[in-house]
């Protein structure tokens, strides 16, 4: 590595050592830089910190998954320090939207620098702890002043169980002397690595959606604070230099021009000490600003100058060569990181009233004049169980919403895709953008969102209304509810002396959660194939049957436990007094069939794509709360059925590993579900059907000449990093049931499947499925029509075919209905 030249004695003067705030050094008990730090050793360094320093509160905000602390450093001078909640409490006030708040002469900016969101991106929390130390012991004036400026909050990890599980292998396998060679066992971490969380999520793509434990917890934190500016600490490549903003394109056209122009401001800062000491950089390329659940674009799009800076150093450890012939140490890479953390601070201090000017304008602006096209969005109650979970999602964005009205409207309906009249009714969520978080409203709901160039790094679709099934308008004017909860429905149901049975309709998740508590208290489920009437009341396909007797001769307390389960879940229970129905097939016809509690098992490792398992894992246990027993792939050859009657294979490439023993269990009454690339790992397989559609070679257009400028950008017409299709279900399937007409499907590949000849072809694209996002032209011809999910019989099991993700980043909600189908009501 190049030799480090000294920054200034500017910013290397907070590192005197004084006789009450100890260093790294001294507290660690070695050089930091020399080994990666134990995350228990960084939360005692940052605990000692505080209680020896006057300028420095800890909070502690939450615990992961594994129950590692999670915490904030919060710094400023001592002046700042003594009325910190007090100046807390008027930033909240500049995001407002109102008016006539009036901005203090003495408010300091907000500064929050997050470290090590990936957890093998490992150096960012060792920097975390220099910077804490250099600003608790803050001697010289220029450091000073910028604390008088400046409120500074430090989040020294983000994801401590990623993180401790890359630190726990590398410090099992390195040697006394660290080895740079690339192709030493240090510098090739094992699945799943330590890039995710404890569920393998990607916690930097969690933002806006908040399903992990620890973005939940961080965001009730961010809130209580909303910083002027964010700053989220990466690492790249170990064969990549450091990258800052300003970012690339594409850039939301909600991102205002003072966003882009600060974005520039301190891009230029950082270059200017980056180029004393002769280190390479870049700027606007690769990292664009569009996908919302960034830990760049989220604090965007709530008012922040929101940065990515990337070091050079996924899996470099302590030190490594690269491709240039250069050796990059971990020493190397906090200098690097600890500049940036400082040089930002210095810009921010300096721009520090312009920045809160800013700020309270940017809410001002949302509350009284609201981007994008439509200034309401306006979600029907069809389904209440989606559109309680909906509900939660914006509660924890901050983004105000109300429910009902009485008044008929023109507004765009996205299934449709055309404007329409309709009527708002009692249940309806209404948002009204005329509110201080509108930016991150639109954002979320925005039908079509505006892609400047397709060289993005992520989906460029995520609309709300589609992910949860839910038909949405679009509506021009702002339009406010009348209500702030969701009325339970005042249904007159009859009471019935001695039911003979009890209904309960099949709708959502919640559903499933009911089903589940009354197998595990051994109450015997059946399920409707085909919808009936009686009493008056229709009840859909997929409804679930209680029937008294056969339950009450081996639960004595069935009343109670009903009653108990409905209470737990919010679920309605119908009674029904005759197994004589008025439309339909009587209840003892084979129409309704015994539901068994499946047991499942779920295939993990290596070839597994460690997002998928986590996706399944994640919503089994946090969600549904029904145990899974993981396999290798190895083990799938040799399943019993008297102990696991359901396989699931996550996305992956199997290759070889899945035999023809896997046929004869399928044969015995095996259910076996394939999700995603599992599929093309069993294409040309007994008994598999299924074979992928081929696109005919002889409609290909020539291909459009690049030139060797464009080499880095994207083959636009063979490009979809994330677009939505629309699938039309055959409803009359247990896979579809209480999903309607329609699902909306994330497709981020161009794979389709022939229509099955012996099966059913439950979901199905057609000619002009395409409905958001960026899908080249020959992707869109490839994805024309064909089948995505489907289920074939063999022999007394069931094949069960999901052709695209349904449980993508666990905010596909309705995509959880259809995975729950598959599990509990396909036989």
């Amino acid at each position: 590595m190049k030799k480090l030249v000294t920054l200034s004695l500017l910013l290397l003067g907070g590192l005197i050592a004084t006789a009450q705030v100890p260093s790294p050094d001294e507290f660690l008990g070695y050089p930091l830089g020399s080994h990666f730090t134990p995350h228990q050793k960084v939360v005692d360094y940052f605990k000692k910190v505080a209680s020896t320093a006057k300028n420095i509160q800890l909070q502690v905000y939450g615990k992961t998954y594994e129950g590692r602390e999670l915490l904030l450093a919060v710094l400023s001078d001592e002046a700042n320090m003594s009325r910190l909640e007090q100046i807390r409490t008027n930033n909240l006030n500049l995001a407002s939207g109102d008016k006539n708040v009036v901005r203090s002469a003495k408010q300091p900016a907000i500064l929050w620098l997050s470290y090590n969101v990936h957890g093998n991106e490992a150096n960012s929390t060792e920097t975390s702890m220099r910077v804490l130390y250099t600003l608790a012991n803050a001697t010289d004036q220029q450091t000073k002043q910028w604390l008088k400026n400046t409120v500074v909050i430090i989040d020294p990890c983000l994801n401590p169980d990623g993180r401790e599980r890359y630190v726990s292998y590398f410090n099992m396998v390195s040697g006394k002397v660290p080895n740079p060679d690339p192709s030493s066992r240090e510098h090739s971490e094992p699945w799943p690595g330590g890039r995710p969380n404890h569920y393998y999520y990607d916690l930097n793509r969690d933002w806006a959606w908040q399903t992990q434990i620890e973005t939940q917890q961080r965001l009730v934190a961010y809130h209580n604070w909303l910083p002027q500016v964010h700053v989220d600490f990466h690492e790249q490549s170990y064969n990549e230099p450091y990258y800052f903003a300003p970012a690339a394109e594409p850039v939301h056209q909600d991102i205002t021009a003072w966003q882009r122009e600060f974005q520039v401001t301190v891009g230029k800062n950082n270059a200017k000490y980056f180029d004393e000491n002769g280190w390479q950089y870049f700027t606007k390329e690769r990292f664009d600003l569009l996908y919302p659940s960034y830990g760049d674009t989220y604090p965007l799009y709530n008012g922040a100058i929101g940065m990515t800076y990337e070091q050079g150093g996924i899996r470099a450890g302590l030190a490594v060569i690269t491709s240039d012939g250069d050796t990059l140490t971990l020493k190397d890479r906090i200098d690097h990181h600890f500049t940036t953390s400082m040089a930002t601070l210095e810009t921010v201090a300096t721009h520090s009233d312009k920045l809160l000017s800013e700020f309270k304008k940017y809410f001002d602006q949302s509350t009284t004049n609201p981007p994008g096209i439509y200034k309401s969005y306006i979600v029907k109650a069809q389904n209440i169980g989606r559109l309680r979970k909906l509900a939660e999602l914006l509660r924890r964005n901050q983004i105000n919403f109300a429910f009902g009205g009485d008044r008929s409207l023109s507004g765009y309906n996205y299934e449709t895709q055309k404007v329409e009249n309709f009527k708002i009714d009692r249940n309806d969520l209404i948002v009204n953008l005329q509110q201080p978080h509108a930016v991150m409203a639109n954002v979320l709901f925005e039908p079509q969102t505006l892609v400047t160039d397709s060289n993005t790094y992520d989906i460029t679709a995520w609309a709300l209304p589609y992910a949860y099934g839910l038909n949405t308008y679009g509506v021009k004017e702002a339009i406010s509810g009348s209500f702030n909860f969701i009325a339970e429905k005042s249904e007159s149901i009859p009471a019935v002396q001695r039911p003979y049975a009890w209904a309960v309709k099949w709708n959502s998740v919640n559903d499933a959660q009911t089903l589940i508590a009354l197998q595990k208290r051994n109450i015997k489920i059946r399920m409707a194939d085909e919808g009936f009437t009686i009493g008056g009341r229709s009840y859909p396909a997929g409804s679930l049957l209680i029937y008294r007797t056969e339950n009450e001769k081996i639960n004595r307390d069935l009343i109670s436990i009903l009653g108990q389960v409905a209470k737990d879940y919010n679920t309605s229970f119908y009674p029904i007094s005759s197994g004589y129905v008025e439309r339909g097939k009587d209840f003892g016809s084979q129409v309704y069939r015994l539901l068994s509690a499946p047991k499942i098992a779920v295939v993990t490792g290596q070839e597994v794509s460690s997002q998928s398992i986590g996706e399944i894992w994640h919503f089994f246990e946090q969600e549904l709360n029904y145990p899974i027993t993981m396999i290798s792939a190895q083990s799938v050859n040799n399943l019993d059925i008297n102990k696991i009657n359901t396989l699931i294979l996550p996305d992956g490439n199997y290759g070889e590993k899945l035999g023809d023993q896997l046929s004869t269990w399928i044969a015995a009454g095996g259910k076996i579900i394939l999700l995603e690339d599992a599929i093309t790992s069993i294409v040309g397989k007994r008994p598999f059907d299924i074979k992928k559609k081929e696109y005919p070679k002889k409609d290909e257009k020539q291909t459009i000449q690049r030139t060797y400028a464009q080499k880095d950008k994207d083959d636009l017409e063979n490009a979809i990093p994330g677009a939505i299709y629309r699938v039309n279900l055959d409803g009359s399937h247990p896979l579809a049931m209480g999903l309607g007409k329609y699902y909306y499907t994330l497709k981020t590949d161009e794979k389709i499947y022939e229509p099955l000849d012996n099966g059913w072809n439950v979901g199905t694209l057609k000619e002009n499925s395409y409905v958001a996002g960026i899908a080249g032209e020959k992707v869109k011809k490839k994805l024309a029509t064909g089948m995505l999910f489907g289920a074939q019989q063999s022999g007394r099991g069931t094949i069960i075919y999901l052709g695209a993700s349904v449980l993508f980043r666990s905010f596909w909600e309705n995509g959880k209905q259809l995975f729950t189908n598959a599990l509990f009501l396909v036989n």
